[in-house]
């Protein structure tokens, strides 16, 4: 090697402004491994909230004693177990949200996915109802405490992570893949549950092999585990903290200073998440317990629908950083408040493929929405807020409005007979998600740096393409302004 050779390379790189693309391939190997790491992490949470629904009628025989298994008290104690750990989701998200704005956001995604991994693993291992009397049940309200309290933080964890990673210009479809891994999450444990009841059968499976599922989370579990544990900091928040722009309350700050960003995040939320519980967690339920289908048939449709879905994320998330992530979100909300009812009305027609269809359009929807989520919502917040922000408003509204939508409209099913009432309940949730769309910035190509809130103020309201070539022109220039200090 030459001396000017040895010399060039002993040079520091060059630094990157936060929110460039990478100039090098380390730099590229980061943004992978920070693109992997989110994601992964979130697949893991998602596979056991989708063994939970897969596998709910098992559930209930094993730890409330439903002895037909037919959509009854069982099966609405099982859910409801699943809904009050969501009731733990804001104590999580008021203590790790703000943890994660002091310590920095790698760390607080460490323990998420351990204490996540530990909890489900446990339930695999779980004595039944049959064993040790009421205090199985007992044993798996807690493990899915647990669970509640690390998702919490885990979710709005990885978003502000891969937000706060991302390049400007490629933030909606590399925040995709976040809810690429959320649905690979789903789409696993469909295919796992709905093979082992296919190959073993339901009496098999209800005598014990149910256990098989939660126990794959542990390797699931420990593998992104791995992988976070050798992230750095997210480059937004690294430079945060070395300008001092962080906060030593970001609790009370985010709560005085950013109550009306709270407020639509959980008004956005509100329809995001009663979608995609009633769709990918209560749907195997409410086709086979209320609808009388078979359960491996209803699951094997909706495999074939996340297949379609994990095609079409990342294409939508890149088309949201080209015309922005209000049209699309607008849509998919009015889509619903129109569709869903419609759909749900398809399922329950005897024919396979106008139950197909009118899965399709719920995931269809669905996919619009979840494509550009992860790059829309953390950009509500500036940088010494951004995850208790995100964590509180995402958390509180799951807890109180979507965490509970299985159990409600199981319930209502059960109360007035209408099995249409998934439809209405997303119709509803369509309607507040549209409003809280409309009060939303466009974000879209905006940078997520320094202590303003992103967007411009006056892109509330109707969306428009300028307001996102705006937000480009301020990113760059505000990325060569960092080059040349």
């Amino acid at each position: 090697m030459s001396t000017s050779e040895s010399l060039r390379n002993n040079q520091p790189e060059p630094k990157t402004a936060p929110g460039a693309e990478p100039g090098t391939p380390e730099g590229k190997r980061t943004l992978n491994r920070a693109i992997l790491g989110s994601a992964l992490g979130n697949a893991v949470e998602w596979f056991d909230y989708g063994v939970y629904g897969y596998l709910t009628i098992f559930m209930a025989v094993n730890f409330f004693g439903s002895e037909e298994g037919d959509g009854g008290l069982g099966v609405t104690l099982t859910l409801a177990t699943l809904a009050l750990s969501f009731l733990v989701r804001p104590l999580g998200g008021i203590i790790l949200g703000p943890l994660g704005d002091k310590v920095g956001r790698q760390k607080v995604m460490v323990l998420t996915v351990m204490m996540m991994t530990l909890a489900t693993g446990a339930i695999g291992l779980l004595p039944t109802l049959q064993t040790v009397g009421a205090l199985a049940p007992v044993l798996l309200l807690l493990c899915r405490l647990v669970q509640g309290f690390s998702a919490g933080g885990e979710y709005g964890g990885a978003a502000v992570y891969m937000a706060e990673s991302a390049p400007d210009r490629r933030r909606g479809f590399l925040g995709s893949f976040l809810e690429f891994g959320t649905t690979v999450g789903f789409m696993l444990a469909a295919v796992v549950c709905t093979t082992l009841i296919t190959v073993a059968g339901e009496q098999a499976v209800q005598d014990g092999l149910w256990r098989i599922p939660f126990l794959l989370t542990i390797p699931l579990g420990l593998t992104a585990l791995w992988i976070r544990t050798r992230l750095g900091e997210a480059p937004v928040f690294s430079e945060a903290s070395a300008q001092h722009e962080t906060t030593r309350s970001p609790l009370r700050h985010v709560i005085v200073h950013n109550w009306r960003q709270i407020l639509v995040l959980a008004g956005f939320v509100v329809l995001l998440n009663v979608a995609f519980y009633l769709i990918l967690g209560y749907m195997p339920t409410y086709l086979s317990g209320q609808l009388g289908h078979s359960t491996a048939q209803g699951n094997w449709m909706l495999v074939g629908i996340m297949a379609l879905m994990l095609v079409a994320i990342p294409p939508m998330g890149a088309l949201s950083d080209r015309v922005g992530r209000k049209p699309l979100l607008l849509a998919a909300a009015a889509g619903y408040a129109l569709l869903s009812v419609p759909a749900i009305m398809l399922l329950g027609i005897p024919n396979l493929l106008l139950q197909f269809v009118g899965l399709a359009v719920l995931g269809l929807l669905l996919v619009v929405l979840v494509s550009s989520v992860s790059s829309t919502l953390p950009a509500l917040f500036p940088t010494a807020v951004r995850y208790s922000g995100f964590a509180i408003g995402y958390n509180f509204s799951t807890a109180f409005f979507a965490g509970p939508s299985q159990t409600v409209a199981n319930q209502l099913i059960e109360t007035t007979g209408n099995q249409l009432v998934p439809g209405w309940y997303m119709a509803i949730a369509g309607v507040i998600g549209f409003v809280s769309i409309l009060c939303m910035r466009e974000t879209s190509q905006a940078t997520l740096r320094g202590e303003e809130l992103p967007g411009l103020p006056e892109s509330t309201g109707l969306p428009s393409l300028r307001h996102v070539e705006l937000n480009r022109e301020d990113a760059r220039a505000r990325r060569e302004a960092f080059h040349s200090a």
